[in-house]
């Protein structure tokens, strides 16, 4: 989920643009920065503690979770709280999504009719969580132009998808940090080019050694008073982890 993977380390890298023509080599470092700024979000594995808030204009729904990631295939997420709620989890595997209840002792198996369906109430997708890598392989990369984002000096850059890529957005611009590749801002935009969604990030803080945004907020342009805001409490970057951890089995005996 794509909620539940964003860990990063902070890397000092040094992008010159200075005698470089605005052609392949341009794309091609924007790609770069693109990259580096997943991996800040990234790690090979992690485990991570957050409280998840979801706001809708009648109503509000709070969540704590743990989050276990093997990049990029595998992740399994265990609801902690509310009493009610406690217990269920989520688990990906590829390209696949399984949900445990426990109040009905049932394994779910999410069909692809329901991938675009929110998770768990909140302003993700259940397809949110199989597509998070794609951003470095479903699409392109070119400089659009440079802004100052919450005091950061950001890039701006356009992702547009791949011709053969399977994605459902028509185009993203992030915002990305010229010296951290933090990315405090993302739009995402539809088929007619309207933005539909923002992914804006905040408060840093240092965990496990990397300055990451602790604050994120997921908000649904088209819907007004919604929005899914993510704190992280805890993060630890490469763990101990192997695939068999994210098993059917497993989702049943995890705490």
């Amino acid at each position: 989920m794509k909620f539940i993977s964003n860990l990063t380390p902070p890397i000092k890298f040094i992008l010159i643009l200075l005698s470089l023509s605005p052609s392949g080599s341009f794309s091609q470092n924007a790609s770069e920065i693109i990259k580096k700024a997943d991996e800040l979000m990234r790690a090979k594995s992690s485990y991570t503690e957050l409280n998840m808030k979801i706001i809708k204009p009648n109503w509000t729904r709070e969540m704590s979770m743990k989050v276990w990631a093997l990049e990029p295939h595998y992740a399994l997420i265990y609801i902690t709280a509310p009493a009610r709620d406690k217990g269920t989890v989520t688990l990906k595997r590829k390209n696949e999504v399984w949900n445990w209840l426990p109040s009905a002792q049932k394994v779910i198996k999410i069909p692809p009719s329901m991938m675009l369906q929110s998770w768990m109430g909140s302003d993700f997708t259940n397809d949110d969580l199989v597509r998070e890598s794609s951003v470095i392989n479903d699409y392109t990369h070119k400089i659009i132009g440079e802004e100052k984002i919450e005091g950061y000096d950001c890039y701006k850059i356009q992702l547009t998808p791949k011709p053969d890529a399977g994605v459902v957005w028509s185009k993203i611009i992030t915002w990305i940090a010229k010296d951290s590749y933090l990315q405090p801002l993302t739009e995402y935009y539809d088929e007619e080019n309207k933005v539909v969604k923002k992914f804006v990030g905040s408060e840093l803080k240092t965990m496990d050694g990397r300055k990451i945004f602790t604050h994120w907020e997921m908000i649904p342009v088209d819907k007004p008073g919604n929005k899914t805001i993510m704190d992280y409490n805890k993060i630890q970057f490469n763990i101990k982890i192997d695939e068999s951890f994210f098993s059917e089995q497993n989702m049943k005996k995890v705490r």
